[in-house]
Order: C-alpha cells, then structure tokens, then sequence
C-alpha cells in the first residue's frame, strides 16, 4: 500500500508554532492534508508528531495519529529521514507495510494533489528509490557573490563573468514539499539525493517558510495564485 506521512513536531523555532498558524484561513497543517487527502494516493495519511494539540487538529481533519513521535525525534537535531524511518519502521511492526511511502512537509501550502499523484507514477515508472519536489533557481548560481572581510564582493564563479545568462547551466534546488520513496530507501536512512528524480515545479509555486518575511511572502504569493485560477 501507499501511506503518507507528515512530519509536524511543536517545537519550532524560528517561527512559533508554525504548524498550528493561520495561514490564508486555514491552520498551515491542513492545506497539507487536505492535498494528501484529495490526491486519492494513499491508503492511510498519518502525522508524526509529539505535541498533541497538533495531533488533535490533525485528527479533526482526516489524518491518522497511531502513534506519539518519541522524544529523542522531535528536538532541533532530529534528521526527516530518522523520523519517516520510525514510521515506515512503525507499520510494518503493526501488520500495515508499506510499498511506497510519502513523506510530505507540514508547511508546504502551494502543494497540489496532481503533484503528489504526478511523484508516485514517476516513482514507479523508474528505478529510482526516491522522487522529490524541485524547482529552479530565478538567477544563475554561476553568478553568484560572496561578502569579502573587508566588505566587497567577489565572484564564486569568476570565470564565468563574460558567459551570457543564456549560455549557463540551469540550476535547480529542493522545494521542501513532498519526498517519495520506497520502503527500504526510508528504513534505510538512504540519501534522498543518492537514488532519486526530480518532479520540476514552477517557481511561483515554491516559497520556503522559515522567517517571518518568508511566511509574509507565501502568503502574497498564495493569494496572487488563487486570484489567478
């Protein structure tokens, strides 16, 4: 079978609480599971978490709870991939193995149900034993500048100052939104980047949300994208 899991601990820093947090009227945790839900991929959607007033609002809106993350997973140093391993690791212990297991962030509002529908046929058309979420960065990495100790800036790439935008490699980078895997990639703790293809989403559909300004941004981004559908 195909389960979901969304990490979603209580003890965020740099913006309190952010799970729980009202984000375009709904808590930030519900857009998350109602796209698990609409995607129709999965035989369970569960959350992994220690705080039980999360736990209690996921509940309310059609996750599973079976199980109290424990502690030693829900400080500031706990990795994802320990944490989906003592899931996947949790169902098979209880009779519900699963196949294919998606892990899916709890702050991750612009993911659609088509995406996550989209990850799983890739996974399962290809050999690889991860399919995750990217995007494109919106300006040459090539071209990026240091700050020197004095204050001045400097090329990464310096031999690339004369190369025309258009003649540069296209970089991508992760958009935190939803990792698909294998079972035994997960148990394993293997590197999602070691075995795994990318399902490329637009730009305007990725915001990290880890500041204020961050959180701000999403919002105008996420209401532009309403507005225009």
């Amino acid at each position: 079978m195909t389960v979901c899991v969304i990490p979603a601990r209580g003890g965020s820093k740099r913006i309190a609480r952010k799970n729980l947090r009202e984000f375009c009227g709904k808590p930030m945790l519900v857009w998350s599971i109602e796209a698990a839900l609409e995607s129709g991929c999965f035989a369970a959607v569960l959350l992994s978490t220690e705080d039980e007033e999360i736990a209690e609002l996921a509940r309310a809106h059609g996750a599973e709870v079976p199980f109290v993350r424990p502690s030693e997973l829900a400080d500031d140093y706990a990795t994802t991939g320990a944490v989906m391993a003592h899931a996947v690791a949790w169902l098979a212990e209880h009779n519900r193995e699963a196949q294919e297991v998606c892990c899916l962030y709890a702050t991750a509002p612009f993911v659609q149900a088509q995406d996550l529908r989209d990850g799983l046929r890739r996974l399962r058309e290809s050999q690889a034993e991860y399919v995750f979420s990217v995007t494109d960065y919106a300006f040459p990495i090539q071209r990026a500048l240091r700050l020197q100790a004095d204050g001045s800036v400097a090329m990464f790439q310096p031999e690339q100052f004369q190369t025309r935008s258009q003649d540069l490699e296209q970089a991508y980078h992760d958009a935190g939104q939803f990792y698909w895997g294998k079972s035994a990639a997960w148990l394993s703790e293997k590197p999602v980047f070691e075995s795994a293809l990318p399902l490329i989403l637009p730009a305007h559909r990725v915001q990290d949300i880890d500041r204020e300004a961050d959180w701000q941004r999403a919002e105008w981004l996420f209401k532009a994208m309403l507005a225009s559908q």
